[in-house]
Formats: structure tokens, sequence, C-alpha cells
């Protein structure tokens, strides 16, 4: 019985510090829109060629429950990357990253699994 629960307490810490990656999207020119809507935020992005070889890049978050969206201005020279999350929105890791003319917005979340494993 102990060694049951041992390993089932073991694989749930496991989970918990597992994250998911919840959604990606692709933007491949000047001015094309993408979106992503996992978590507790909306976003859509767009880039423009800024100052010789970066893009600007601009991501506008809405909170689904109403209030202020929040915005984000960054440049990206080719292979760039950053990750972050928005202020009160900590679970959710915002990635973005340029390849070429291509920058690529995904969202990654912690699995919440205390919930699940109190339920039961």
């Amino acid at each position: 019985m102990i060694r049951k629960t041992l390993s089932a307490s073991l694989l749930a810490a496991l989970f918990l510090a597992t994250p998911a990656f919840a959604e990606e999207a692709t933007i491949g020119r000047p001015i094309e829109g993408g979106s992503l809507h996992e978590g507790h935020l909306d976003m859509v992005v767009y880039y423009v060629p800024v100052d010789g070889d970066l893009l600007e890049v601009t991501a506008t978050f809405a909170p689904k429950t109403g209030g202020d969206p929040l915005r984000v201005v960054m440049a990206l020279a080719d292979d760039d990357s950053v990750a972050f999350s928005m202020p009160g929105h900590q679970g959710s890791l915002y990635a973005f990253s340029r390849s070429g003319e291509q920058v690529t917005v995904s969202t990654e979340t912690e699995m919440d699994l205390r919930a699940d494993a109190t339920m039961r």
C-alpha cells in the first residue's frame, strides 16, 4: 500500500513540474497576423520590418474576463528568441522566436494536477 501511494505521489510530482505546450502560431510575412487563445489571455501578434534586418513584433493580450488589453512591442534579429509571463498571469509562458522571415509564437502552461489530486 505504501509503495503504491509513493509511486502515485512521485508520478503526480513529475506531472506538476512538466509544462505543456498549448498552442503555437507561425507568421511568415509582414502584417500577417497570428493568434493564440489558450489560458486566461487571448493574444494577437504581427510584425513589420524595421532598421535593416530587425523585425518589430507587436503582441496584444486581452484578458478573457474583461479589462484593459496589454501590449508588448519587441525587435527581433534573426535567430533571436524570448519568453516571458504577463503580469497577473504567471501560469502561462509566452515564447517568441525568429528564424529568417518567420516569427513563431507559442504559449506554454503548467499542468495543474493539484486540483485533480485533491478531488480523488
